[in-house]
């Protein structure tokens, strides 16, 4: 068997369900060998077409969703309203998410690994390439990340394209510069204070309440141009910006925090959105 590869083939920036973690934003590098017969070109796959078909199917299946496992126990819905559902923590508390169905892809294991993930695109994947490809080989990896990173979660409402689905995320470094030099405490308090943390617009809230076991909860609503969304969280799992949540207005946010800790010093911000791509802000 003849076999192709592609490494960094694309990075895949989305949100999960987790029992204990609850919404985690993540954000995964793919790699993609490919098997079997040469065509008449000699080839297994013309490279011209691997981004054109395996990248778009990829893109199209996970990128900026919500991955849901769906044999979690703790995992609830009405049939009448398979838009919406309820997943319960182990720690008694529970998230209610609401959207269009192209802002999901249920997963069957009770837990989101890369193993799974992978075998959800290899079977996307074998409808969609030529028949002389025999074998497809996903590997879904993290960056390798030196420093401090965290994993958030938040929507766009005003954007176009698939960034306003209310629960997609990445995983994200931070660096931290004061007074030219890099700040590793500084880091390190932020990643901490941001870990598995939705990152959620004043303006979107719609609702905050005190269930009677004592838990607050928020609920952010919205409409964008691919539909309602709603999503409730605990409030302890959620950080509160007065503005948008793009990631300039991320960066813009924690240098403006920092300033105000550090009044007499030169901050310097480079907050990561996923796979090296982000803002810098200073001040």
């Amino acid at each position: 068997m003849n076999h192709l590869f592609v490494d960094n083939l694309t990075v895949i920036d989305f949100a999960y369900l987790d029992a204990s973690r609850g919404l985690v934003g993540e954000s995964w590098i793919v790699d993609v060998v490919l098997g079997g017969e040469l065509d008449d070109q000699g080839m297994v796959f013309d490279f011209s077409n691997v981004k054109r078909t395996i990248k778009r199917v990829i893109d199209e299946r996970v990128d900026h969703r919500l991955v849901i496992p769906r044999a979690y126990k703790g995992l609830e819905w009405n049939e009448d309203e398979p838009d919406s559902f309820t997943w319960r923590l182990t720690d008694g508390t529970q998230i209610l998410h609401r959207s269009p169905d192209e802002a999901v892809v249920w997963l069957s294991s009770d837990r989101v690994v890369p193993s799974a993930v992978a075998r959800l695109l290899e079977q996307e994947l074998r409808a969609v390439l030529p028949a002389n490809v025999t074998n497809v080989d996903i590997a879904l990896r993290e960056d390798v990340i030196e420093g401090a990173y965290y994993h958030y979660v938040h929507g766009l409402k005003k954007h176009m394209g698939n960034c306003q689905r209310i629960a997609h995320g990445h995983r994200s470094p931070i660096r931290i510069d004061r007074n030219e030099h890099r700040d590793r405490d500084l880091e390190n308090q932020w990643a901490k204070r941001w870990q598995d943390i939705y990152v959620g617009s004043e303006e979107d809230v719609t609702q905050r309440r005190v269930a009677e076991d004592g838990t607050a909860y928020v609920t952010f609503e919205y409409e964008a141009n691919q539909g309602e969304f709603a999503l409730t969280l605990p409030e302890s799992r959620v950080y509160m910006l007065d503005s948008d949540t793009t990631v300039e207005l991320i960066a813009a946010h924690i240098a403006g925090q920092l300033k105000s800790e550090f009044p007499e010093d030169a901050i310097r911000v480079k907050a990561y959105e996923g796979v090296g791509k982000g803002a810098i802000a200073s001040r």
